[in-house]
C-alpha cells in the first residue's frame, strides 16, 4: 500500500488539500494545541510590528499532519502580509528559488515545505537572501566569457521552513534560522476540540460520546483525525440521518479497520513482522524493512513514531524491539510471560 492511499496516514493527499484550505484557522487563538510553541510566537511577533520590522525566519519540524503548513499561514495573517508557498523537491536550480524570491513584496512570509530536500546549490543562493536579504544570479554561463555575477537587493521577508526530517537540514542553514520549534503530537482532549470545530465548519451534528472516540483513534494527529471524520461523516449521512454518534462512530472505524487505538492493517504488519519473524526483536532497521518490504525511511519517519509514542516499540542500541503492551493489544502470548 503506498502511503499516500492509507487512511492513517499524516502525509496530505489532494483531498486534505481542499478540505484543508476550507477549516484551516486563521490566527493564533483559533489554532488549537502547541501552546508553548503559540505563546512564544505571539511575542516574537508583536515585537516584530512594535519595531516595524519582518518576523525572523521560522524553522517548523516535527511528524507530518500537525499543522506546519497551518502555523505558515498564521503568521503571514498575525504580521498583516502575504505568504507565498513552495518546497523544498521543486526547487531544483538556483534559477528557479530567484524566481520565486523576485516577487516578494516587503514583510511578506515565504513558506518552503520539506525544506531539507533543498539542493545544496540552491542552499548557497538562500544564504545571502536570508541574512542580508540580498541575491547573487549568475548571468550567462558560469566559465564562458562575458558570464558575471549579479546582486540584487530583496525586501525583507521572513522564510518559514518546514521538515519531518530536521537531521538532514545542513547546520549551515539550520543556523540561519533565528526561531527553531518542534510541533509535538496532540493529547485527546486537543484533538476532540479540533474534531468539534471541524464538525462545526462541515455544518455536521456530532454527539461527545464520538468526539471522543475519534480523538482516541486519531493518533494524535489533526490531519488524521479532520479525515476519519470526513468518513465517518459519509456513513452517517447514509444510515444514521447525518448524526454522528458513537455507535456510527465504532461501526465506520471497525469497517475501516482502525482499532481502538488507532492503529491499521500496516501497524499490525509491523508489529506481528518484528515478533514472528525476529521473536520480538530486536532486529535492525534494514533487515525489518526488507522482511515486511517497506523502505527504511518509510518505517522510520511514518510507521515507528506513534507505536514508540504509545510504548509499543522501543529504539535500542541493538536494534528495534517489541514491547508487552504490543503482545497484550494484539493478544499474543509473550515469550517471556510468567505463567
Amino acid at each position: 500500500m503506498k502511503e499516500q492511499e492509507r487512511l492513517l496516514s499524516a502525509e496530505a493527499d489532494q483531498s486534505d488539500a481542499v478540505i484543508e484550505e476550507t477549516i484551516r484557522p486563521q490566527s493564533l487563538d483559533e489554532y488549537v494545541g502547541q501552546d508553548i510553541l503559540k505563546e512564544n510566537l505571539r511575542i516574537y511577533i508583536k515585537a516584530a510590528l512594535q519595531r516595524n520590522e519582518s518576523l525572523d525566519h521560522v524553522l517548523l519540524y516535527g511528524p507530518p499532519g500537525l499543522g506546519k503548513t497551518t502555523l505558515a499561514f498564521i503568521l503571514a495573517n498575525e504580521m498583516h502580509s502575504k505568504v507565498k508557498v513552495t518546497s523544498g523537491p521543486s526547487i531544483s536550480k538556483p534559477g528557479d528559488l530567484a524566481s520565486v524570491l523576485s516577487i516578494l513584496e516587503p514583510g511578506d512570509v515565504l513558506f518552503i515545505d520539506e525544506i531539507h530536500r533543498l539542493p545544496k546549490v540552491v542552499e548557497e543562493v538562500l544564504y545571502p537572501a536570508m541574512e542580508d536579504f540580498e541575491l547573487d544570479i549568475m548571468i550567462g554561463s558560469e566559465g564562458q566569457a562575458g558570464a558575471r555575477s549579479v546582486r540584487l537587493d530583496l525586501p525583507p521577508f521572513t522564510l518559514v521552513g518546514a521538515t519531518t526530517r530536521a537531521g538532514d537540514l545542513s547546520a549551515p542553514l539550520r543556523d540561519r534560522f533565528g526561531i527553531v520549534s518542534k510541533l509535538e503530537y496532540y493529547n485527546e482532549e486537543q484533538i476532540g476540540s479540533i474534531v468539534r470545530r471541524t464538525a462545526r465548519v462541515m455544518n455536521t451534528e456530532i454527539e461527545e460520546e464520538a468526539v471522543t472516540e475519534i480523538a482516541r483513534r486519531s493518533r494524535g494527529t489533526p490531519r488524521i483525525a479532520n479525515r476519519l471524520l470526513r468518513r465517518i461523516r459519509d456513513f452517517a449521512q447514509v444510515l444514521n440521518d447525518g448524526v454522528i454518534s458513537k455507535e456510527i462512530t465504532e461501526q465506520a472505524l471497525n469497517r475501516l479497520h482502525v482499532d481502538s487505538l488507532g492503529l491499521d492493517e500496516v501497524d499490525i504488519r509491523y508489529l506481528r513482522g518484528i515478533i514472528e519473524r525476529f521473536h520480538g526483536g530486536p532486529v535492525g532497521l534494514e533487515a525489518l524493512a526488507n522482511s515486511i518490504s517497506e523502505e527504511t525511511t518509510t518505517l522510520e519517519d511514518v510507521y515507528e513514531p506513534y507505536l514508540i509514542q504509545i510504548g509499543f516499540v522501543n529504539r535500542t542500541s541493538r536494534g528495534r524491539t517489541v514491547t508487552e503492551k504490543a503482545y497484550e493489544h494484539l493478544k499474543i502470548a509473550h515469550p517471556h510471560a510468567l505463567f
